[in-house]
């Protein structure tokens, strides 16, 4: 695996004026534009890694701010040096004297750590010739358990039992690799139901995902109880009883608000309430999950949870009833190892969110893996795709009868096409440089 030391760390503020079509809109965020600061890493031996965290518009330039500030962390870093004790690397980038202050592995600064971490992991496994999951996938339980920091997680998840976790689940894992092949990854969309999209669209949409063969449909909710009515009505009526509908409020509602309106919206039977309430209020999620069990509608979050140490919290309070992971907050692979070992020990189905630019592109890699080396299980588990911006990838996801199709180019999906990063580049891109002369 040689590949030189780190010798240059480039970070672009990327965003994608989405609002204007309100692609993305949700109760909370009205006007989001796409957005991503894009990580490139350049070794001596002329190798490239490319990572990037996502953003909705507003707020980049200071993401992008924060990987500059860690930039010193990581040159003259070899990936044999980094990948032959990544923990240490880790708590390099979350535990400077300096910078933990304005997290600690939390906010902006985390962010900005996922994105690095993100471009090492695509270095990492475009040296070894692999997309991430297969990386991950043929790695030793032991060696895969040495990437990740138990700091302030072994009273829900020691290292042993880690292990053994993973170990039972290299049983099977060559059968479950063929099938994910053959068959791919069961997804759901949100692409039809963005709040700002009217009933005309929903309708149009819906139909067109139907046709294309998909049965778990996402609803987004939280700002009208009459018009949320009419649109999950609206859905209902049009996949029938048997398929998945899901609803998601963006963090608009206080605990007990969540509670009533969410009991208004159960004739549709949804399968989950995403998000009711700040993400950051564990006890809370608890009451609600508590509430809606006996109307059957089960509480996902983790779009927003800061680290693993959240979602510890979450898990031990029987808070959620999904795992929402997401693969560029906490900390990219690292710390989503963690979660995804967890979430199996408390017996609780992850089903990743990936709304946003890259995203759907990043979490492929980890739910292959939690199927094949994790949870071995797709009981009521699947994995979000939003049909958007994959044409700026050099390698996008590939959706086949609604399921994730495990991508085979070398690394983590995460390059960009060079061509849309600098229309796109901002405030200074062709697109940008237009929309301001308007």
């Amino acid at each position: 695996m040689p590949s030189g030391k780190i010798c240059g760390l480039t970070v672009i503020d990327v965003r994608f004026p989405t609002s204007l079509e309100q692609h993305g809109s949700d109760a909370m965020h009205t006007d989001p534009d796409y957005s991503a600061a894009y990580v490139i890493i350049e070794t001596d031996s002329g190798m490239r890694g490319f990572g990037l965290t996502f953003t909705v518009g507003r707020g980049t330039e200071i993401v992008v701010c924060a990987v500059e500030a860690l930039r010193p962390l990581v040159l003259g870093k070899s990936l044999e040096e980094i990948t032959a004790d990544f923990r240490s690397f880790y708590r390099l980038l979350t535990s400077d004297g300096q910078m933990r202050w304005v997290g600690p592995e939390k906010g902006v600064i985390h962010l900005a750590t996922a994105a690095v971490l993100n471009a090492v992991w695509d270095l990492w496994a475009r040296a070894e010739g692999k997309p991430v999951w297969k990386l991950l996938v043929d790695m030793e339980p032991e060696k895969l358990v040495s990437c990740i920091d138990f700091r302030y997680i072994s009273d829900a998840l020691t290292e042993e039992e880690a292990l053994d976790i993973l170990r039972k689940g290299q049983k099977g894992k060559q059968q479950r690799e063929e099938e994910m092949l053959r068959d791919g990854y069961p997804a759901y969309t949100t692409s039809c139901a963005w709040l700002g999209y009217t009933d005309q669209q929903l309708t149009q949409l819906c139909s067109k995902a139907l046709a294309e063969g998909w049965t778990a449909f996402k609803v987004k909710v939280g700002a009208e109880l009459d018009d949320d009515i009419r649109r999950c009505r609206l859905i209902r009526q049009m996949i029938g009883p048997d398929k998945y509908l899901m609803i998601d409020a963006n963090q608009r509602w206080d605990v007990g608000e969540a509670v009533a309106w969410v009991t208004h919206l159960s004739e549709f039977h949804p399968l989950w309430i995403e998000e009711p309430t700040s993400p950051d209020d564990i006890l809370g999620h608890a009451h609600i999950s508590k509430a809606l069990a006996p109307l059957g509608i089960g509480v996902a979050s983790g779009e927003q949870c800061h680290n693993r140490v959240m979602f510890k919290q979450f898990l031990q309070a029987r808070a959620l009833q999904f795992v929402q992971i997401d693969s560029c907050r906490v900390g990219s692979v690292n710390e989503n190892l963690a979660i995804l070992i967890m979430a199996n020990k408390f017996n609780v189905p992850v089903c990743p969110h990936a709304g946003g630019v890259g995203l759907c592109e990043l979490v492929q890699h980890l739910i292959l893996y939690d199927y094949m080396c994790v949870s071995t299980s797709l009981d009521k588990r699947m994995c979000e795709y939003v049909d958007h911006l994959h044409e700026h990838f050099k390698n996008p996801t590939l959706i086949r009868n609604a399921h994730y199709m495990p991508p085979v180019a070398p690394g983590f999906s995460s390059e960009m096409v060079e061509s849309s990063v600098d229309k796109h580049t901002y405030p200074h891109g062709e697109v940008w440089r237009s929309m301001n002369q308007l």
